[in-house]
């Protein structure tokens, strides 16, 4: 039981340390939280966190929360679903109801509104670093660097839901026709890293 608390508390907390630092919702907390999760605390790897934002993003509600509630569940079931969930959204209820007093005494202040252009502009390059670092796990082959080109472009003219159901039909398309050409699937770029290191390994032994 001790355990369990402890793992509970570490969600908690991890998440509460997150949230009152990450301006710009939730696609700003992705760095924060993989660094967290997967470099530090080694809970989930880079790949499945990948799939956490993806489900995160396709379901309703906000990113942070969803996705803080997704990795909770998964690493201590529901109560981390529930630790993980009031340590996001705590901070910044907190956060907000201060913030909602404080605007009308602030909002004409020339320094406040020379801050948030700053941040403004620092929210839009954190979501772009997060942008490449989810890439680099979600991207793994031709197909799905393909479906990336494609989905740029037509999110100025669909819903970004329809988007992402467009792109999990494009896959799993994909993955069919692959299999009834025979070809072989790597899932994660994991996978083929070590199919690469095997094949070095395999020419540099002389085998």
């Amino acid at each position: 039981m001790t355990g369990q608390w402890k793992t509970l508390f570490q969600l908690f907390w991890t998440f509460f340390k997150i949230a009152p630092v990450t301006f710009g919702g939730g696609f700003a907390m992705i760095p924060l939280i993989e660094k967290e999760v997967v470099e530090k605390r080694k809970w989930l790897k880079s790949e499945e966190v990948t799939d956490v934002f993806a489900l995160s993003q396709s379901v309703p509600g906000a990113v942070a929360i969803n996705s803080a509630t997704f990795i909770g569940h998964r690493i201590a079931g529901m109560k981390g679903a529930m630790a993980a969930m009031i340590g996001v959204s705590f901070p910044t209820f907190i956060i907000v109801l201060l913030l909602g007093i404080l605007y009308f005494f602030i909002q004409d202040n020339p320094k406040i509104e020379s801050a948030f252009i700053s941040i403004r502009a620092s929210i839009v390059a954190i979501i772009v670093y997060a942008a490449i670092k989810i890439g680099k796990t979600a991207i793994v082959d031709k197909s799905t660097f393909g479906i990336f080109i494609v989905g740029i472009p037509v999110l100025f003219f669909i819903h970004p839901v329809l988007a992402i159901l467009s792109g999990a039909i494009a896959g799993i398309v994909t993955i069919s026709v692959k299999r009834k050409l025979g070809h072989k699937i790597n899932m994660d770029r994991k996978e083929k890293k070590e199919e690469e290191n095997d094949f070095e390994y395999f020419m540099g032994s002389g085998i």
